[in-house]
């Protein structure tokens, strides 16, 4: 980091988010008191909604809209959103969701974290607009963990020891420290590590991009440091309505398990959330029957998102 407030850039990306993105850009300002806020990308996914027009009016804010030209996804947006910068003139970037809010100082307690040794990325303490805690942080996915939330469920399985890949223990959010991955609402970057990893990967188009990410980040050596001194409120939620999205998550899961691991243990993970999600398709769910016929049959995958 360079002497002095650390320089820091945000990527915001953005799909007809209109509703949502005015919140974002107006909490930016207090959200970013203490850092050198150079520059707010706007990465528009090719919205049919004022998405654009909201970020040209942010007057007060060094705001740069960025059409994307097309509905390319959360990882295609966000490389279209830092080649748009400098990383030369930086010391963080910020991928930030539309449907985010920084709490008063945020930017800069993220940015202070990155200080330590060895960490290249750092997430923030989660919230609902009610100050509700969202449990943010996983643990390296693994076959276990999959048959145990399809079992007991997400929830009940964080909180036997480390059986869970979700990490459910509240004391857990009340102390800094290191994670394996954490969804990826809010991550502040180093130019370092993002200079040195590269692009994040496009083919996840959404979910399972920002494990992919912070999982190649630990191959390379790089930490990614919780700070529950910086909050950023977060609504979030599309995944448990939508089916088309409920499906591409669940199948994306199964992907990038599959690209990290051997065949045998990608079978057990298949097979282990198959089962979560048959349970729940059994029981009424229509995500989840969404998510079977996708896990069931190739041809219904989602394979470019609609326009």
């Amino acid at each position: 980091m360079t002497p002095g407030p650390p320089r820091v850039a945000i990527v915001i990306v953005t799909y007809n988010s209109a509703p949502v993105l005015g919140g974002c850009l107006a909490s930016l300002p207090e959200g970013a008191k203490g850092v050198r806020l150079t520059a707010v990308v706007v990465a528009d996914n090719a919205s049919k909604d004022d998405s654009l027009t909201l970020a040209r009016q942010a007057a007060d804010l060094p705001v740069r809209p960025l059409q994307v030209g097309r509905n390319a996804g959360y990882a295609a947006a966000i490389n279209a959103g830092i080649a748009a910068l400098d990383l030369a003139e930086l010391d963080a970037v910020l991928v930030l969701n539309p449907d985010c809010r920084l709490r008063p100082g945020a930017l800069a307690v993220l940015g202070a974290a990155l200080d330590r040794p060895a960490v290249g990325i750092v997430v923030p303490r989660l919230v609902s607009t009610e100050g509700v805690l969202h449990h943010s942080l996983r643990r390296t996915p693994a076959v276990r963990r999959a048959l145990a939330e399809s079992l007991v469920g997400g929830r009940l399985a964080g909180r036997i020891g480390t059986l869970g890949e979700m990490i459910t223990d509240a004391d857990r959010y009340e102390r800094p420290g290191p994670a394996d991955w954490a969804t990826g609402a809010a991550m502040l970057i180093s130019a370092e590590a993002l200079t040195e990893l590269g692009p994040w990967d496009e083919s996840f188009l959404l979910y399972s991009e920002e494990t992919e990410y912070a999982l190649r980040a630990a191959d390379a050596g790089w930490t990614l440091w919780y700070e529950p001194a910086a909050v950023v409120e977060h609504i979030g939620g599309e995944a448990k309505t939508s089916e088309m999205l409920a499906a591409l998550l669940t199948v994306n899961r199964v992907r990038l398990f599959r690209r990290r691991r051997g065949r045998i243990a990608t079978a057990g993970f298949y097979l282990a959330v198959l089962l979560g999600e048959a349970i729940r398709a059994a029981a009424g769910r229509r995500t989840a029957r969404a998510s079977v016929v996708a896990l069931l049959r190739p041809s219904r995958r989602l394979r470019a998102l609609p326009s």
